[in-house]
């Protein structure tokens, strides 16, 4: 297990997305300036790869939890463990975008909010590396991806990927059962194991924003799983 704090995701800021209008450009500048000057991102992420504690069938049992998560069985190899984590931005992010809304400056709320979802999306990918190269040193393979919510991984699964992940020690937590806090947070599962065949599918496929979404465009499945002997 794994907890990161004072994660540095400042040279993400310059990656803006192309085509931005003169206003959208000014406005997502004003919101950098905000991020920098009043230090809003207190980024951080926790993750653990937790051994299956019988033969993997559709419902996974690791940790002393439960997760029906049927996608994640792979067409060959054999699953062995889960990949789980979560990531967060801390509180005051969303907290300045809530008064900025509350003072009718809805513009510049939105487009803080925008680079927090960049910055979140950015967060979640260094948890995949950080599990891909653990993963490496034990000579196991990470295969498919889904978030609490997806296609094949229910939302009620939150709770204990969470758990899994050790969410407490970032300060995450569910607020009403299922909404993850702080808001700029999220989490992830991975199927862990042996000669995990290579990942054809994505969490987004079935989405209906996938065409216009910009984090759909960015994300792409494991190219090549590790699969060690």
């Amino acid at each position: 297990m794994a907890s990161v704090r004072g994660v540095d995701l400042r040279r993400e800021l310059a990656n803006a997305p192309e085509g931005l209008s003169p206003v959208r450009a000014r406005l997502r500048n004003e919101a950098i300036a905000l991020i920098l000057a009043e230090d809003l991102v207190e980024a951080c992420y926790s993750y653990n790869i937790v051994p299956l504690q019988q033969p993997a069938g559709e419902t996974l049992y690791a940790g002393g939890e439960s997760i029906q998560a049927p996608r994640l069985l792979p067409e060959s190899g054999e699953l062995t463990a889960l990949g789980c984590g979560v990531c967060t931005l801390g509180p005051k992010l969303g907290a300045r975008v809530s008064a900025l809304f509350a003072e009718r400056r809805a513009s510049l709320a939105v487009s803080l909010d925008e680079i927090g979802n960049e910055l979140l999306f950015a967060l979640g990918r260094r948890i995949q590396d950080r599990m891909l190269s653990e993963c490496y040193r034990k000579r196991l393979a990470m295969g498919a991806e889904l978030h609490a919510g997806d296609p094949g991984l229910e939302l009620a699964a939150q709770a204990a990927v969470l758990r899994l992940a050790e969410a407490d020690k970032i300060g995450v937590g569910l607020h009403g059962g299922h909404l993850i806090t702080p808001l700029k947070s999220g989490s992830v599962v991975f199927a862990v194991g042996r000669n995990l065949p290579e990942v054809t599918w994505s969490r987004c496929d079935d989405c209906p924003s996938k065409a216009k979404c910009n984090f759909g465009r960015r994300a792409q499945p494991i190219a090549a799983p590790l699969a060690l002997a």
